[in-house]
C-alpha cells in the first residue's frame, strides 16, 4: 500500500479542527475502556489498519485484555463484554454502517436501558468522530507506524 497524500500536510487548519473534536471527545464523560473498544470496533468496521493499530495499543497500554481486542468482531458471540459495552458496539455498528441498518429501534432501546441521554450524544458523537478519522486515514492511505514487525518481515 502507498500513502495517497499527507493531510496533515495539505491541511493544518482542518486537521486541527478534528485534533479539537476529539480532545472534546476524549474529555468527555465516558469510560476510556469504552471508548477504546467503539473507536476499535468502528475501525474494524471501516477496514482502517492506522487506527486500529492506534487503538488496540492504547487499549492494551490501559489494561485490556487481549483476549477482549480478538474477539472484538465477535462481540455477540462472547460473554467478555459487559450489557453496556453491548449497547454501545450495537450502537457503533449501527451508526457506522448507518446506510445499511438506518439505526434500528433496537439498537436505540438497548442504548437507552445502558446510556443516560447525556451519554447517548456522548457515544455517539464518539462514533462520528472515529468514522471521521477513518475516513481520512483510509482515504488518504495513511500507513501505520512500523515497527518490530516490519523488521521480522525483512529478516
Amino acid at each position: 500500500m502507498q500513502a495517497r497524500l499527507n493531510h496533515w500536510q495539505a491541511n493544518p487548519n482542518a486537521m486541527q479542527a478534528m485534533l479539537a473534536l476529539q480532545k472534546r471527545v476524549s474529555a468527555g464523560p465516558l469510560e476510556f475502556s469504552l471508548q477504546e473498544l467503539v473507536k476499535t470496533r468502528a475501525s474494524q468496521i471501516n477496514g482502517c489498519a492506522y487506527c486500529l493499530d492506534m487503538h488496540t495499543k492504547d487499549a492494551r497500554k490501559a489494561g485490556e485484555s487481549e483476549a477482549r481486542l480478538y474477539l472484538l468482531n465477535a462481540w455477540r458471540e462472547s460473554p467478555l463484554y459487559s450489557e453496556r459495552e453491548r449497547a454501545a458496539l450495537a450502537w457503533t455498528e449501527a451508526l457506522t454502517n448507518l446506510a445499511q441498518t438506518r439505526a434500528p429501534d433496537a439498537d436505540y432501546a438497548l442504548l437507552q436501558e445502558h446510556f443516560t441521554p447525556e451519554e447517548q450524544v456522548e457515544l455517539t458523537l464518539l462514533i462520528v468522530t472515529i468514522n471521521g478519522w477513518n475516513r481520512f486515514a483510509v482515504g488518504f492511505r495513511a500507513i501505520h507506524p512500523l515497527g518490530e514487525e516490519s523488521a521480522a518481515k525483512s529478516a
